[in-house]
């Protein structure tokens, strides 16, 4: 399982202009078909770009959160 920090991307805001930047961070710590997790204080359009970007790379992708605790956004893991 790999944990990815959202809010390790960027220093005071996250800028959409950096977004190839941050898929590109996203897609060397993921991996490729591995259990992703994504978490940190980020803007919805973060997580949104960057679980698009995982979709076809990760086998399972989970949003955690304080408030939600573990949310799977998806899992393809046939087992």
């Amino acid at each position: 399982m790999i944990l990815i920090d959202l809010e390790t991307f960027y220093a005071e805001s996250a800028k959409l202009s950096a977004m190839p930047t941050y898929i590109e961070k996203t897609l060397k710590q993921a991996g490729e078909g591995n259990e992703i997790i994504l978490t940190g204080k980020a803007p919805v359009w973060l997580y949104l770009s960057v679980a698009h970007a995982l979709h076809g790379k990760a086998t399972k992708l989970t949003y955690r959160s304080p408030v939600t605790g573990d949310v799977v956004i998806f899992d393809h893991n046939p087992f």
